[in-house]
Formats: C-alpha cells, sequence, structure tokens
C-alpha cells in the first residue's frame, strides 16, 4: 500500500532478449570437439608415432581414400577408372536428398559421424595430443560431436549446392593455421621428448585449428548446419 492507501502497481516486464548472434559465449555450435590434456606424455611412443600410427592410419586410408586402376581393353586400349571416396559419395548423396527431398537419412548421419570421430582419433594421436592408440569404436580422449540437423525447419534446400564456395574464406584461413600447426606439432615432439608434456599453448592452438576445421566440414561437407562458422579458435 502506498501513502495514499492506492495499490502500487507492479514494475514493467523487462524487454523480451533478442535472439542471441552465432559469436555469444554462450551459444553452441553444432559442431564440438574437445580433446582432454594430457599431464604427462610417453617419450618412447612420442618418439616413434609415425611408425606406430601406420596400422590404423592404413585402415583410415581404406575408408576416406580415393583410388584410381589402369586396365587394358581388349583393343589395346588404356582405360583408368577411378573410385569416389566413401565420404565424397555420402556427400553428393546428402547433397541430392536434402535439394529434392529435404531429407537427411539417420543412418547416413550417423556413419559420417562415426567416421569424422575416427579421423579425429587418428588426427590428434599423429598430432601428439594422446597417447591412446586410436579406436575405432571407443571415444577415448577425443569429445566430438555433431548435432542432426531438423532438416524441415533448420537446412535451406538449395544452399548445400554452394556452401563448399562460401566457406573458401574459411580454407584461406586454416590453410596458414595448418602451417602453424605443422610446426607446433614439431615443437611440441622435442618438448615432450624432453619434459614428457606438451606446452598447454601449443596444445590449445592445435586443438583449435583442429575445432576450427571440424565446423567447416560440418558446414560445407557434411551439410548438417546452416550456421555460417565462426572465424575462432575456440
Amino acid at each position: 500500500m502506498t501513502n495514499d492507501g492506492s495499490t502500487p502497481l507492479p514494475p514493467p516486464p523487462p524487454p523480451p532478449a533478442g535472439p542471441p548472434s552465432a559469436g555469444s559465449p554462450g551459444v553452441s555450435y553444432p559442431a564440438r570437439l574437445d580433446i582432454r590434456y594430457p599431464e604427462q606424455l610417453n617419450r618412447v611412443t612420442t618418439a616413434f608415432r609415425l611408425i606406430l600410427v601406420i596400422p590404423i592410419a592404413i585402415v583410415l586410408g581404406i575408408l576416406s581414400g580415393s583410388g584410381s586402376q589402369t586396365t587394358q581393353t581388349a583393343s589395346g586400349e588404356w582405360v583408368t577408372t577411378t573410385t569416389a571416396t566413401v565420404a565424397g559419395g555420402l556427400f553428393g548423396a546428402t547433397l541430392l536428398m536434402i535439394l529434392f527431398r529435404k531429407r537427411y537419412p539417420r543412418w547416413w548421419f550417423d556413419f559420417n559421424l562415426e567416421l569424422t570421430r575416427f579421423s579425429a582419433r587418428v588426427g590428434a594421436y599423429v598430432a601428439l595430443l594422446t597417447d591412446t592408440y586410436p579406436s575405432t569404436v571407443e571415444h577415448q580422449d577425443v569429445a566430438l560431436d555433431v548435432d542432426y540437423p531438423d532438416v524441415e525447419h533448420e537446412l535451406n534446400r538449395g544452399l548445400p549446392l554452394v556452401k563448399w564456395f562460401l566457406a573458401i574464406p574459411h580454407y584461406i584461413v586454416l590453410f596458414f593455421l595448418a602451417i602453424g600447426a605443422f610446426f607446433a606439432v614439431i615443437f611440441a615432439w622435442f618438448a615432450i621428448l624432453f619434459t614428457g608434456r606438451y606446452p598447454r599453448g601449443l596444445f590449445d592452438y592445435v586443438v583449435g585449428v583442429g575445432r576450427w576445421g571440424l565446423r567447416v566440414h560440418a558446414y560445407a561437407f557434411l551439410l548438417t548446419t546452416d550456421r555460417y562458422p565462426p572465424f575462432s579458435l575456440r
């Protein structure tokens, strides 16, 4: 009650919050990567990492690599046939499904996600970010996730045709970032051999480059989101 006996009016409601921007700290991009920082790394396996990774790298190469075969026909003509990658074939099939049917079959998405996770585990092992030998099943120290899209409401039917082109600025930046990551891994190799530890700043940088690359991959090739990837290592 106020002094004059009237009931006070309630305070006005706060103004409605606008939609958060893609760069807002509370907004999570629908493709995420995080790798557990190792407090101590094995010097011996680090020294021979490029040899130890060969068997699992062959498996990954079979799944994700393309090849060509040259044969001679009965007329004596040499013919070269090229096989596309599994991921490349799924990219083309998914593009067509979104374009004409506005659908993204869940099992195609699941296969792409697991192949991306497997690739990330092998990449983390090669980059010395973990001592754990890459598994074809378990997530291990690499936490990678991509959100399954609501195709009807979240994806534009024609945008997959030009996403690869729209992502060109990212390709250019990632090219130079990857060069920096290459030298960061070399420096980390020496640091691990002498101290058994991966310098935290270099670790965060290499993981950040991988995180950036994942977002671009999800946008331009996995076709799981229409949100343009942020230019950020975080």
